[in-house]
């Protein structure tokens, strides 16, 4: 390269200058870490000590001895002014006027001015007797030697040894000189080990008694679930709501908070206690803090329930032993007494159990029955568990819909008249055309004459909330869904819940997540029992139970979704209810499918045969002899009665308008005229079968020639 040419870069074997930190920390291998100082090391050691568990337990401990003699010192300190001073009758006086019970602080005001007249006897007392006791010592003494004197005399005498008169007055003064000797003896050891012997006494007070924060227990005994509901546990989770009022007066109480509970009862798998608030608080305040007072109760939101008694300004408490509710109940009794039988009249069904493990049995005589709840919960099994009860009633007929079309309702082919299982909005049309039949046949009940007996007429709908919803519309623009005086299955169902029961005819509904869509109030309010599962809010539980029901404690929108699946929140009058509660919690039998059939089975047995219609037509030219053979079924004879109810269930806009002389008019010249069979007018299966054969005999004839 020539001399006058200069290089763009220029090779060096020196390296470049770099600032010293960099240079000090290329120069460190990346392998080597600078050491860690010595504070830090001696930090992480004692933090690694401190949050040892084995420190923690140590300290715990020492903390928890030591506060064991604190507060047995507090306790017996406490004792001691107790039983000197009248406070203990000063604080049960508050108590009783905090309750409201002016009789009880009558009571105790009384008993404390007796004790203060007592204490002021005895310390009077106390002034005479130092010259009493000298008196007494005095006399005693003389006395004693006296005694003494004579019985040496006596011992001189007998020996013939006159020194034996002080023997005895000798052998007494060598028995003082020895406990003097004993006394002194042991005297130095009891000074100093009776401060130890005391403390150990307070340590014994204090830990029997838990006088320790909750932090110093042992793991075992920190609050842990299942702890025993006690007068104090109760009395402490009272006043740790946060109501300002309560806290207060439990507080003026001091330890007698306990005043205000009732006797602690066991019921069922927990215990019950009635507790009367002091003036100021209100039940609801309480109600409405259910789950801080679960909490403080050791217990979860579901284990506490709070209702309302007859007395004034008390509430109810039933808390759960810690996990029973998750345990399943016993099985039905209609799958373990295979000769269970039913009377709608009289009977009960057996549901289920209440909280308190007690058998919860239903009255179904003329109630309307509505059962809602959410999606999943258990709403179609508690409803069928009473319908395979009352199928056991072979006087009981049934017309049934299932809107969901599952198969829930299945078993009752053979038992039920009319079987509707399906979700569409045609099967929701035939809904109401079932639901109307029932009107017709209750309108004909009540223009019977006075006296007349009816039996049973069960008209069913599960998922009613899909005939509420349905947006079709007849003919004559009238919707069968909705909640205007125009709906057909709305107003189908009033006309039942006005006055059906009279007449034996009831509706019975489920429905899901009840809201004034797809359950209008009317409807809600026409039915005598209503039961609620898992709801969502407050608002739907009071759609769901009523007012009534809600301000009284009853809360299905706190039971768990899922967890508390078949537990029912029911008022009815048709239930034993605790006096004062205006509703009741059961745990309803779980009864599945397969031994759901295997009930129906045995109802099926108990009748002559039951046709099942599945399909209700409409809007065709009918054949009435063959509609009567259909209605008739396999049953040898029905009553003519009977046949027209069929008949107008069958389809009600061709035989809805039936009479007797209508159904004579088709019979008559057939040879299958109605006739009369234990002293009631019957249509003859036979003679049916035996006319539609004729018939169609004659009509090919007639078609040959």
């Amino acid at each position: 390269m020539s001399d006058n040419v200069v290089p763009l870069f220029e090779k060096t074997t020196s390296a470049p200058e770099m600032p010293p930190l960099v240079v000090a920390a290329v120069a460190t291998p990346a392998a080597e870490k600078p050491p860690v100082p010595l504070w830090m090391r001696s930090g992480r050691a004692i933090r690694t000590a401190v949050t040892d568990e084995r420190t923690k337990t140590v300290v715990r401990a020492v903390a928890r001895n030591g506060l064991y003699v604190v507060g047995g010192s507090r306790i017996v300190a406490r004792r001691t002014w107790d039983g000197r001073t009248a406070s203990r009758y000063e604080r049960l006086l508050r108590a009783a006027e905090a309750a409201g019970n002016m009789e009880a602080a009558a009571e105790w005001e009384e008993r404390g001015q007796r004790f203060r007249q007592e204490r002021h006897r005895r310390r009077m007392d106390l002034l005479t007797a130092p010259v009493d006791a000298a008196k007494g010592a005095l006399v005693g003494t003389g006395m004693g030697i006296g005694a003494l004197v004579a019985l040496g005399v006596v011992l001189a005498i007998a020996n013939k040894e006159v020194t034996d008169v002080v023997t005895p007055l000798m052998a007494v003064i060598e028995f003082v000189r020895l406990l003097i000797t004993i006394v002194t003896i042991v005297w130095g050891p009891l000074v100093t080990i009776g401060p130890f012997l005391a403390l150990l006494g307070l340590w014994a007070v204090g830990r029997h008694q838990q006088a320790a924060p909750q932090w110093a227990l042992p793991a075992n005994d920190r609050g842990t679930d299942g702890e025993p509901i006690t007068p104090s546990i109760v009395v402490l989770a009272l006043r740790n709501l946060g109501i300002a009022p309560l806290r207060n007066a439990i507080k003026e109480m001091g330890d007698a908070g306990a005043s205000m509970l009732g006797p602690i009862r066991i019921a069922g798998c927990g215990v019950e206690v009635d507790v009367a608030l002091p003036s100021g608080v209100s039940t609801n305040e309480v109600q409405n803090r259910r789950r801080k007072l679960a909490e403080n109760l050791a217990r979860h939101e579901h284990e506490v329930f709070i209702t309302i008694p007859q007395a004034a300004r008390t509430v109810r408490l039933w808390i759960a032993d810690s996990g029973a509710l998750d345990e399943p109940i016993g099985p039905s009794p209609l799958t373990t007494d295979q000769d269970l039988t039913a009377n709608y009249k009289t009977g009960r069904a057996p549901w289920g159990q209440d909280l308190r493990g007690d058998a919860a049995a239903l009255s179904l005589y003329q109630r309307h029955l509505l059962i809602t709840g959410l999606s999943n919960q258990g709403k179609t099994a508690a409803l069928r568990a009473l319908a395979l009860w009352l199928a056991l009633d072979r006087s009981v007929e049934f017309r049934i819909a299932d809107l969901k079309g599952a198969g829930d309702w299945a078993m009752f082919d053979g038992l039920a008249t009319v079987l509707i299982q399906g979700p569409t909005d045609d099967h929701v049309v035939q809904a109401t055309e079932m639901v109307e039949s029932g009107v017709s046949e209750m309108e004909r009940r009540l223009q019977a004459p006075p006296g007349t007996a009816f039996p049973p007429l069960v008209l069913l709908v599960d998922e009613a909330q899909v005939a509420f919803m349905c947006p079709l519309q007849d003919d004559e623009k009238r919707p069968y869904g909705g909640s205007k005086a125009t709906s057909r299955y709305f107003m189908a169902t009033r006309k039942i819940h006005n006055q059906g029961r009279a007449v034996n005819v009831t509706l019975w509904q489920g429905t899901q997540d009840p809201t004034d869509q797809n359950l209008p109030k009317l409807v809600r309010e026409g039915a005598h029992t209503r039961a609620s599962l898992a709801l969502g809010t407050e608002s739907q539980a009071r759609m769901a139970l009523g007012d009534k029901a809600v301000d009284g404690g009853a809360a299905p929108n706190l039971l768990r979704p899922g967890l508390d699946k078949g537990t029912l929140v029911v008022a009815s009058d048709g239930i034993e209810i605790p006096a004062g509660q205006a509703s009741i919690t059961v745990r309803t039998h779980y009864i599945d499918t397969e031994t759901a059939a295997q009930i129906t089975a045995r109802a099926k047995a108990m009748r002559d045969g039951v046709t099942t219609l599945h399909v209700i037509e409409r809007g065709e030219d009918r054949d009435p002899l063959a509609d009567i053979a259909t209605v008739i079924g396999n049953t040898s004879r029905v009553l003519t009665q009977d046949v027209l109810q069929r008949l107008a269930t069958l389809n009600e806009d061709a035989y809805g308008s039936w009479t007797h002389a209508d159904l004579k008019r088709v019979l008559e010249g057939t040879g299958a005229e109605p006739y009369k069979s234990d002293g009631r007018m019957v249509v003859g299966r036979d003679r049916i079968a035996r006319a539609l054969t004729n018939r169609d005999t004659e009509g090919s004839a007639s078609a040959t020639q």
